[in-house]
């Protein structure tokens, strides 16, 4: 998809990937601020009349990419994000157990948050 635009809505703790002006795809993230700071993808989305385009994919490399340039981890719970770095190991460093399990702690104790 040429027209891509990946941004990120940090306050609504969306990574939204526009084409022609319409949201086609998103992944749902929260930043995690304890033990060490880390972003974690819960969901990713991409909308049916555009799937198999490639747009999740550009997704999880931009949060990659983010998390790089902020000098965060990632922790990712969605398990489409977590596939991704499986096969993608130069891009996204595995995450350390102990991040994945505050992760995971922070998002049950916030359960109306996704």
């Amino acid at each position: 998809m040429r027209d891509l635009v990946i941004r990120d809505d940090r306050e609504a703790g969306r990574l939204e990937a526009m084409s022609g002006g319409e949201v086609v795809g998103r992944i749902e993230y929260f930043v995690l601020d304890s033990a060490e700071r880390a972003l974690v993808p819960v969901h990713t989305i991409v909308e049916p009349a555009h799937e198999g385009q490639g747009i999740a994919g550009a997704l999880a490399r931009e949060l990659y990419g983010i998390a790089a340039r902020e000098h965060s981890a990632v922790a990712p719970l969605c398990p489409y994000v977590a596939k991704w770095s499986e096969r993608h190991p130069g891009e996204a460093p595995p995450a350390d157990q102990a991040l994945l399990t505050a992760a995971k702690d922070w998002l049950a104790e916030h359960p109306g948050r996704f």
